[in-house]
């Protein structure tokens, strides 16, 4: 049975993470890349490490896991090709990739995991990582990142236009990030990959006169010009496969 996670980058949804996995008696390693956040690590029960994946320190004894979850927003892809080296020295099975919905260009389509990507650096480190030998990847496609102090309401600046007002939404709330990736660790579903956004996508007019309202914010200004580009990204693969429902399915709520 998984105990033992090492999570790469313990920022926002790392952290996060680390501290629900605790809860459900995992022990969990966490790194940072810097050593004044070592503390508070340690105070929430975090096996801290300093790992940096740009650089030639690197803790081997961080890999000692049954699981790695990598967290980083790095799009450094030379820094990955080193990790996937050490990975494949180690011995290190499992790991499950925090990727974006951005590796997909706008279809004005629905868009699933069959779709083809762009060849920006995030999609070549998931290539990396799916040809990686000795290890399985599960690659998890999250959409925009919402929760807590993270309001939609307050991502624009008052008086700043918001561009595409027709385009959609394909976002997903910090808590069912977090699920999906136990899920993931505790169903043993590894070398697979999913999208995963909210079940509603609403347009962005839509979303971000409500979510105005909820911090108390006038009504957003939108850019009426311009031609409507957009994705609808399905996460019906994720939802077959893990059995998962979504807390927060209607971003309208």
């Amino acid at each position: 049975m998984t105990k033992n996670v090492s999570i790469l980058g313990c920022g926002w949804l790392g952290k996060a993470l680390a501290q629900t996995l605790i809860s459900a008696s995992y022990n969990v390693n966490g790194s940072t890349t810097k050593t004044e956040n070592l503390n508070a690590l340690s105070q929430l029960n975090i096996s801290p490490f300093i790992v940096n994946t740009e650089s030639d320190y690197f803790d081997t004894d961080f890999l000692d896991a049954d699981v790695l979850v990598i967290a980083i927003t790095s799009k450094h892809i030379s820094g990955f090709k080193n990790l996937i080296q050490r990975i494949e020295k180690s011995a290190l099975k499992k790991v499950i990739f925090i990727s974006s919905t951005s590796v997909y260009n706008n279809s004005n389509t629905t868009v699933t995991e069959d779709t083809e990507t762009n060849d920006g650096p995030l999609a070549q480190i998931e290539q990396l990582f799916s040809n990686a030998i000795g290890f399985k990847t599960t690659i998890l496609r999250f959409g925009g990142l919402f929760g807590y102090n993270r309001q939609p309401g307050n991502f624009f600046k008052s008086g700043k236009p918001i561009s595409n007002p027709e385009g959609y939404i394909n976002f997903i709330h910090r808590d069912d990030c977090i699920s999906i990736i136990k899920n993931t660790i505790e169903q043993n579903v590894f070398g697979n990959l999913f999208n995963a956004c909210e079940d509603s996508h609403p347009t962005r007019r839509e979303f971000y006169t409500n979510e105005f309202k909820k911090v108390g914010r006038s009504e957003p200004v939108f850019d009426e010009a311009g031609e409507t580009q957009f994705k609808i990204i399905s996460s019906e693969k994720l939802k077959v496969r893990l059995g998962f429902v979504f807390t927060y399915a209607d971003l309208m709520k």
